[in-house]
């Protein structure tokens, strides 16, 4: 990134290459919209090279990249006035016996459950959520994302896996008024 800074642009393209799939996946986490996950990776990538002077390099590129993707991700649902994301359904299996059918079934009515769940999670609680349990990034790196302390993150995951624990237990026990 410091070369990009330095004028060298065509050096965005190699981050661009290193870090699409991952920067799709947390946006696919978030929406569960193919268009909007790839619309969301354009603009960050023209962000980074607009605020390309921003960048220091005192820290790592990917808690900076990351930040900028919170802010996009944060303006696309200001923008469409999202409150809850619709669960998208998984390609069907083809299966041969009933036992592999109703086991399957099962899997997914937990699964679709579990997305429910964190779709019913705020925003903020979905992004922690990603970002620690699908991204892999450490406490230490979301900190520096959103501005707090590694303890602060350990506490706030523990507090939103808490609630979506409870949210999912809610949902499986069949309650109608789970938001």
């Amino acid at each position: 990134m410091l070369q990009v800074k330095a004028g060298e642009i065509q050096k965005l393209g190699l981050l661009y290459e290193r870090h699409k799939k991952a920067l799709f996946g947390f946006f696919y986490k978030m929406s569960r919209s193919t268009s909007t996950s790839e619309d969301l990776v354009q603009t960050v990538f023209i962000k980074i090279l607009k605020s390309k002077h921003t960048f220091v390099g005192d820290g790592k590129f990917i808690t900076w990249m990351y930040h900028i993707a919170r802010n996009a991700l944060h303006d696309h649902y200001r923008k469409h006035k999202y409150v809850h994301l619709n669960v998208v359904e998984d390609e069907a299996t083809q299966l041969s016996s009933d036992e592999d059918v109703e086991s399957t079934f099962d899997t997914e009515q937990t699964i679709d459950k579990l997305f429910k769940a964190i779709d019913l999670l705020s925003l903020e609680k979905k992004e922690l959520l990603v970002m620690s349990r699908f991204e892999n990034l450490k406490y230490k790196e979301i900190g520096e994302i959103l501005g707090c302390s590694e303890g602060a993150v350990k506490m706030k995951i523990r507090r939103t896996l808490i609630e979506l624990r409870d949210l999912f237990n809610r949902l499986e026990a069949g309650e109608s008024d789970v938001a």
